[in-house]
């Protein structure tokens, strides 16, 4: 009788415990300085399709979602050094990336685009970019591309902390052009007011060596439980229309691409 009571106070005891590891909230990191994606309201509040895809997953695990802010190119190193358990910030899928986290399935797909004055012409062959100064933010896959292909077609890229300072300078003129996500530059310059007189320039790059298979939520190598969890509560997000209304919130079009 004593050993069943034990072991029944055991059982009561060891409750409390597995309901407060449930409760471990998930630490993401995310830069804030994308809108739509990522930005930050006029009280400081973080906003935007990451954040809501982000709460909308937490809510989907029945988790608290502790959110990090961090310049883009340190995400992966604070990941790896365990300050965050994921990121969830705009981080295309690329073999490159694959060497240092895991993904889960995108979350959404987009082509990368440039943006430089109206009424520049930017032919398929980029031969327009000769001598044009392009900037590009440091640490992304559009860096790796610029660096790679347009300057081997005679363009100065220049890199930058954040998209932000680039279209300060763009709208100042002190540089040409810059590469990134379409949709990140129309919403987040050529609709605003200093985006006036600007334009998409050139093709649609979509090269899967350099801009991967979409969008994705990185976890740290080995991760298999948060790499789990956050798949399937993707795939119920996406079914039962959760998804598709924060998607209707930012775009005109469905965002996830096929």
């Amino acid at each position: 009788m004593k050993k069943l009571a034990l072991l029944g106070a055991l059982a009561l005891f060891a409750l409390p415990l597995h309901a407060i590891a449930d409760e471990k909230p998930l630490r993401i990191g995310i830069e804030a300085a994308y809108p739509p994606f990522a930005s930050k309201a006029p009280d400081g509040s973080l906003q935007g399709f990451d954040y809501d895809i982000g709460n909308a997953l937490c809510e989907q695990m029945k988790v608290k979602c502790q959110w990090v802010e961090q310049a883009f190119d340190g995400l992966i190193p604070a990941l790896k050094v365990r300050k965050i358990d994921a990121i969830l910030s705009s981080m295309s899928i690329t073999d490159d990336r694959k060497k240092s986290v895991d993904f889960t399935h995108k979350y959404y797909n987009t082509p990368a685009r440039l943006v430089m004055k109206s009424g520049v012409s930017v032919g398929d062959d980029l031969a327009a970019l000769a001598g044009k100064k392009i900037a590009v933010q440091r640490g992304t896959i559009h860096e790796r591309y610029a660096r790679d292909v347009l300057a081997a077609k005679g363009a100065e890229v220049v890199p930058y902390g954040s998209q932000n300072e680039i279209y300060l300078d763009l709208a100042a003129g002190r540089i040409d052009g810059t590469l990134a996500d379409a949709t990140l530059l129309q919403d987040g310059f050529l609709k605003t007011d200093a985006g006036k007189g600007f334009a998409f320039a050139g093709p649609a790059f979509t090269d899967p060596q350099y801009f991967g298979d979409g969008v994705g939520i990185a976890v740290r190598k080995g991760d298999s439980a948060n790499l789990e969890r956050l798949n399937a509560a993707l795939d119920a997000i996406r079914a039962n229309g959760v998804y598709q209304k924060i998607d209707a919130k930012y775009f005109d079009f469905d965002i996830y691409g096929q």
